[in-house]
């Protein structure tokens, strides 16, 4: 029973807080406003019952003469120069349309007085620096001219400290900006340099592990025929592919390496490989002994990412066709018009047996080359298929946009 109560207690708080308004917090910007309005209101219902006492106002222009000393203090943050040029006019005009009682001696109302002197600081601290000048100027000639006898020059001097307080704080403010601006400047290139010695590192490591491996491999390929006496020709040429192939890929290595090592303008002006390098890419798989054949079909110009894309994808589809499915002949056909581009890498069954088409089936699973490829083909809106065919063997079909930011849907390209 104790459990069945404490579970109806804590749906009915559940069901009160749902049914309970929100109340929404209001920022610093947002309690400043309801200040303000709470403020000028007090100001206001000052302002209009004293009237009497300070001038000879008529009782139905009493609260617009009371508005015209105090309302303007609701744009001291929206529009300080508006609000003072409002204060100010009623300033002009007041002292000269309506008497002042015998007992007070100065043209205006306190309240007045306050709301003048609050947008006068509010300008100097916001406005642009022409405006500052005449704001500051015309309040300091209209109490010159308006105030008892030699109360003016008091009073213009007041002004004059009250503007150069308010361009103190606003300079204050401005250079605490500037210096978190820059603290945030020097944070990101903290971070970057943070990065880029990240990437030397990395980069550092992949040499380490990986060129001075592939050198070794060049090394012991262009040195073999000499060191091994009685070689065949078709060992020497054996030889010779590994030499070209591993080169290759040593160069491509040094690429990447200078890409990591570089703070990310390099890629811009190194020359990365393209369509234009498909027939050494053949080339080199037909000299590890793959029958490779190829036909071109009429092509739109791509664009550096497209080129890019299609030669990784032909370079990672004739490396799994040599992995998976050696022996086996290989058929890579690239064409396009205004609006795609495909490109097909097929390989007929393994002539080893069965082993290497499970092989095949297992890249295809769950290697990371079809998915690496696809991600390639995807970054630039494409679409890939790779998977066995019905007949036998693999074939792999990328089909891209030839306009550079288009996008492919994936029902373009039927099964593979």
């Amino acid at each position: 029973m104790g459990r069945t109560k404490r579970a109806v207690d804590a749906g009915m708080d559940r069901a009160v807080a749902a049914a309970t308004p929100r109340v929404t917090r209001l920022d610093r910007g947002q309690w400043f406003d309801v200040g303000l309005v709470v403020v000028t209101g007090i100001l206001f219902a000052i302002a209009w019952p004293t009237l009497q006492l300070t001038h000879h106002v008529p009782a139905g222009v009493q609260p617009v003469i009371a508005g015209l000393a105090a309302l303007p203090l609701l744009l001291v943050r929206a529009n300080p120069a508006l609000g003072w040029a409002i204060s100010a006019a009623g300033a002009l005009v007041i002292p000269v349309v309506y008497d002042r009682t015998e007992d007070y001696d100065f043209p205006w109302q306190v309240v007045h007085v306050m709301v003048l002197m609050a947008l006068l600081l509010a300008v100097s601290m916001r406005s642009p620096l022409p405006v500052v000048g005449v704001a500051w100027v015309s309040t300091a000639l209209l109490f010159l001219a308006h105030a008892p006898g030699q109360d003016g020059r008091g009073w213009a001097f007041g002004l004059t400290a009250l503007v150069v307080f308010g361009l103190l704080i606003r300079w204050l403010v401005l250079s605490r900006r500037q210096l978190a601006q820059q603290e945030e400047v020097a944070e990101v290139e903290r971070a970057r340099r943070a990065i880029l010695e990240e990437r030397a590192r990395i980069a550092r490591d992949l040499h380490d592990v990986v060129a001075h491996h592939m050198s070794l491999v060049v090394v012991q390929a262009q040195s073999a025929p000499y060191r091994i006496g009685d070689l065949p020709d078709e060992a020497k040429a054996e030889f010779d592919s590994i030499g070209a192939t591993a080169r290759e890929a040593l160069n491509e290595i040094r690429g990447m390496l200078g890409v990591l090592r570089s703070d990310g303008h390099l890629p811009e002006h190194a020359p990365m490989p393209g369509l234009d390098r498909i027939d050494e890419l053949v080339e080199g798989s037909r000299r590890a002994g793959i029958a490779v054949t190829v036909e071109r079909g009429p092509m739109p110009v791509l664009s550096d990412a497209a080129e890019l894309t299609l030669y990784r994808i032909a370079q990672e589809s004739l490396s799994n066709a040599a992995r998976h499915s050696p022996g086996a002949a290989v058929h890579l056909h690239l064409s396009g018009d205004a609006e795609s581009t495909v490109l097909s890498v097929v390989n007929s069954a393994a002539r080893v047996g069965q082993g290497a088409a499970r092989a095949g089936h297992a890249d295809t699973a769950s290697g990371h080359g079809i998915t690496g490829m696809r991600d390639r083909v995807a970054s630039i809106g494409g679409t890939l298929l790779a998977g066995p065919r019905p007949g036998g063997g693999f074939e792999v079909r990328a089909r891209i946009p030839s306009v550079p930011g288009a996008t492919l849907p994936e029902s373009v390209v039927g099964p593979a």
